[in-house]
C-alpha cells in the first residue's frame, strides 16, 4: 500500500469515530464502566491512526509508535522495560475490524453483565480479565518450545482477553439465558461460550496463536470469577481495593466553604443576650416548679446549649 492510500484510509477509518468521539464525550464523565471502557479504546485507536499519519509524514521510525509502546511483549527482558504494556495492551487496537467486534462484544455483554453485577465488578472482569490473558500469554510463550523462535519479536494488544472474560463471567452466571443471533434465532449464552473457546483452543495452530492464548487466559478467569462469587468469595476483592485508592487519588478534594457572619453591634448583642437569658430564667422557673421531666425536648436543648 502506498503512503497516500494509508493517509486516506487512516484518515477515513478515524472520521467516523472522531466524530462520535465529540458528539459523545459530554456522556464520558456521566457515563457508566461500560460506556467509559468503550470511549478510551476508541480514543486510544484514534489517536494510534492520527499519530500513524503524522509518522508516515515526518518518515519517524515505527519502533516509537504507540503501538510499539502500549503493545505487550512476551520476551521478559523487553517486559521488564515496558511493565505498564500489561494494562496498556488491552485498550490498543491496530485494525478497524478488530476494535469494531471487540467492541460490539464489549457493549452487548456488558449491558447482560450488568443485570446482574454492579459497574465495579464490570470494570474489575475487564481489568483482571486482560491481566490474566496477558499472564497465559507470556508464560505459554517463555515456556512452551513451539514459541521459542518467534518470542523476542512477539507482541499482544487488542481488548479480546478482557471481552471474553466478561463473555464468560456472564455465562458462568446466566448460562441457559437466550439471545437472538441474526439468520440463526434464539442461542443460549453456554453454546456460545462453547463456541467461542472451541474456535480460541484451534487457533492457537494458526498465525495469531498469542492472541488465541490470552483469550483462553482471560476466559479463565471469567469463570473463575463468577464461579466463586456463587460460593460467596470475591477474588477481586483485594484488586478491587487497590483500584478504590487509584481512583481517589485522581479525585478533587471537596473544598470546604467558609462563610463569615457580619458580628452585631452593641444594641443587638445587648438585646439578643436579654432575650436568651429571660427565656432561660423561664425555664429554670419551670424545674424549680415542675422538675426536669417536665421541660419539653426543644426546651432541654436550649437549657443543656446555653449551660455550656
Amino acid at each position: 500500500m502506498s503512503i497516500y492510500n494509508e493517509i486516506k484510509s487512516s484518515f477515513k477509518a478515524g472520521s467516523s469515530l472522531t466524530k462520535l468521539i465529540y458528539i459523545n464525550l459530554g456522556s464520558f464523565k456521566a457515563g457508566s464502566s461500560l460506556t467509559k471502557l468503550i470511549y478510551i479504546n476508541l480514543a486510544v485507536f484514534l489517536a494510534v491512526k492520527l499519530l500513524g499519519v503524522v509518522y508516515l509524514l515526518l518518515s519517524i521510525s515505527s519502533d516509537f509508535s504507540l503501538v510499539s509502546i502500549l503493545s505487550v511483549p512476551a520476551d521478559l527482558h523487553k517486559l521488564l522495560y515496558k511493565p505498564w504494556t500489561i494494562f496498556s495492551y488491552m485498550f490498543l487496537h491496530k485494525e478497524f475490524l478488530h476494535i469494531l467486534f471487540n467492541m460490539l462484544w464489549l457493549y452487548w455483554f456488558g449491558l447482560f453483565f450488568l443485570n446482574y453485577f454492579d459497574e465495579k465488578k464490570l470494570l474489575s472482569v475487564y481489568l483482571l480479565g486482560g491481566l490474566s490473558g496477558a499472564a497465559l500469554y507470556i508464560i505459554a510463550f517463555n515456556l512452551l518450545p513451539a514459541f521459542s523462535n518467534v518470542l523476542p519479536e512477539s507482541y499482544a494488544l487488542g481488548a479480546s482477553a478482557s471481552v471474553i472474560a466478561i463473555v464468560i463471567a456472564v455465562t458462568t452466571y446466566a448460562p441457559n439465558r437466550e439471545i437472538q443471533l441474526m439468520f440463526i434465532g434464539s442461542v443460549k449464552l453456554k453454546y456460545i461460550a462453547l463456541f467461542t473457546i472451541i474456535i480460541d483452543i484451534l487457533g492457537i495452530a494458526s498465525d495469531n496463536s498469542g492472541g488465541h492464548i490470552a483469550h483462553l487466559g482471560g476466559a479463565l478467569f471469567g469463570y473463575l470469577y463468577v464461579s466463586q462469587m456463587k460460593k460467596g468469595r470475591n477474588i477481586s476483592r483485594g484488586f478491587d481495593h487497590f483500584m478504590d485508592k487509584v481512583f481517589s487519588a485522581f479525585k478533587p478534594r471537596q473544598k470546604f466553604k467558609v462563610t463569615y457572619k457580619r458580628p452585631a453591634n452593641d444594641f443587638e448583642y445587648n438585646k439578643n443576650k436579654a432575650a436568651t437569658q429571660k427565656e432561660i430564667d423561664a425555664i429554670l422557673d419551670k424545674v424549680a416548679k415542675s422538675g426536669y421531666d417536665s421541660l419539653s425536648k426543644a426546651e432541654k436543648e436550649i437549657l443543656f446549649k446555653n449551660s455550656k
